[in-house]
This record gives C-alpha cells, sequence and structure tokens, in this order.
C-alpha cells in the first residue's frame, strides 16, 4: 500500500485538535491503508455506492478530480467508469470529522448508473427488518436495469465477486 506521509497532499496526524477543527486534509488509512468512501449522486442525494480508496486513489481523485476507488479483492486502483464510460464527476468531496471516511458527491456520466451490475445504485435491494426467521428474502428497490452489464462489460464473470 501507499506510505500516506510520502504524499504532498496530506498532512501528518499531529493532533486531535488538527485533525477534528484544522483545515489540514490529515486523512486516516485503516490497518490495510484503506479509507472508506461512500458515493451519492450530487443532485438528487441518492445513494450510489459505499468503495474504498487507498492513498494513491484519494491522491487520483483530488487530482483529476473524478472517482478513483481500490479494489480490495482485484488489490489494484480503478478509475470508475473508466470501461463503462460511467464517470463519476467529483462535484464536492467532504471527509468527516476523524478524517477517516470521505464522501463523495458526484454527477456521473452516460446512464447515471453507477452499479456494475447495471442499477443506477448499488443498493438496489432492500432487507426486511422485524422479522428474526430466515433466510431473508431480498426486495428489489430498482425493477429495471441502467443497462445491460455484458453489453459494457462482455460475458466475464466480475472478478470482484465471490
Amino acid at each position: 500500500m501507499s506510505d500516506t506521509n510520502a504524499n504532498p497532499l496530506f498532512a501528518p496526524r499531529t493532533s486531535i485538535e488538527q485533525v477534528e477543527e484544522g483545515n489540514e486534509l490529515a486523512p486516516k488509512f485503516d490497518a490495510n491503508g484503506l479509507i472508506p468512501v461512500v458515493t451519492t449522486d450530487f443532485d438528487s442525494g441518492e445513494l450510489l455506492m459505499h468503495g474504498y480508496m487507498n492513498a494513491e486513489a484519494l491522491a487520483k481523485t483530488i487530482e483529476t478530480g473524478e472517482a478513483h476507488y481500490y479494489s480490495r479483492s482485484r488489490q489494484a486502483i480503478w478509475h470508475k467508469g473508466a470501461t463503462s464510460g460511467l464517470v463519476q464527476e467529483v462535484a464536492e468531496m467532504r471527509i468527516d470529522d476523524d478524517q477517516d471516511a470521505v464522501w463523495l458527491r458526484v454527477k456521473v456520466a452516460g446512464s447515471g448508473a453507477s452499479c456494475h451490475v447495471g442499477y443506477r445504485s448499488c443498493f438496489y435491494r432492500s432487507v426486511p427488518t422485524g422479522s428474526a426467521s430466515g433466510p431473508l428474502t431480498l426486495h428489489f428497490e430498482e425493477t429495471e436495469k441502467t443497462f445491460d452489464p455484458v453489453e459494457v462489460y462482455g460475458d466475464a464473470p466480475n472478478p470482484t465477486k465471490l
């Protein structure tokens, strides 16, 4: 993983005051060198996806204004939309009070979808609550795909799953 101290965009973490009340970007990456990211649609506020960034992906996102994530399963950085054309243009980037989580507000090119399965949002199913018997049956909140993933990615299985 990238050495966060080697990146000139990030300040070293020196105190709680600096991290919580200061104006320096001093992100805290976990033991695997990652920071969680939630991504929402800039106009609607809809939650599109959750992912992770390492220091390099965070820096690339800042430098390019387009979302870059770190794939834990592929162990590689990916530029969101590089294959599909559904690039996420960052309209606003926020970091939380502890600087250990990122929130991207994005405008998505093309059909506006962000899910590799073809739905607009990666959160296209809901989980029933108030029931303790299982296995639970998920409810599809989105019933139509925005794009055909086979047309976009081919028929190869997604390497990020299972």
